[in-house]
């Protein structure tokens, strides 16, 4: 199972890569399309007058899609801010409380927000909802891979939270 786990969280965290790659070929091709309509202005040519439609739209339904799917990879790795000078600063009893009773919070709110994602995801899928830009998106793309993020980050905060309530194993921080 932990190896699963591990690898679900790594696939997440390559989705969002991809995605923020994505996001970089697009606007690296737009700014390449309007350097070349600007040296055409320059060499006395009519520019070609290349666009991405919506490109704006995509690339925020893109970043959305990487953030989301980061989460529970960012998690597991450590790479989460975590204001760990209470933690610190008591005894390790206090700390497994603390540990297992904000990991029990956390789950809470996650759940809450993965399920109320998915219902507004088949919403948008069932009223056919689009986005208003120059290029209709169906909603509910960039709605159900945000709702993936949330289910795999709830899934990673019960693996989190079971591993400090049953092993007293941690996240730590990665610099600490």
């Amino acid at each position: 199972m932990r190896r699963f786990l591990d690898a679900l969280y790594r696939y997440a965290g390559w989705a969002a890569a991809i995605s923020i790659f994505m996001i970089f070929a697009l606007v690296g091709l737009q700014v390449s399309a309007r350097l070349l309509d600007a040296g055409l202005r320059l060499a006395g040519q009519r520019p070609l007058g290349l666009i991405i439609p919506s490109i704006a739209e995509i690339c925020g339904f893109l970043l959305a899609t990487a953030s989301f799917l980061a989460l529970a990879y960012t998690l597991t790795t450590g790479g989460h801010i975590r204001v760990s000078l209470l933690l610190h600063r008591v005894g390790p009893r206090v700390r497994h409380v603390f540990e297992v009773v904000v990991g029990l919070c956390a789950i809470a709110l996650s759940l809450y927000m993965t399920v109320a994602m998915a219902r507004l995801t088949l919403r948008s899928w069932n009223f056919n909802d689009v986005s208003y830009g120059f290029i209709p998106v169906p909603l509910a793309l960039p709605q159900g891979a945000m709702t993936l993020g949330l289910a795999i980050l709830t899934i990673a905060l019960v693996d989190v939270t079971l591993r400090a309530w049953l092993h007293r194993k941690y996240v730590q921080s990665s610099e600490a």
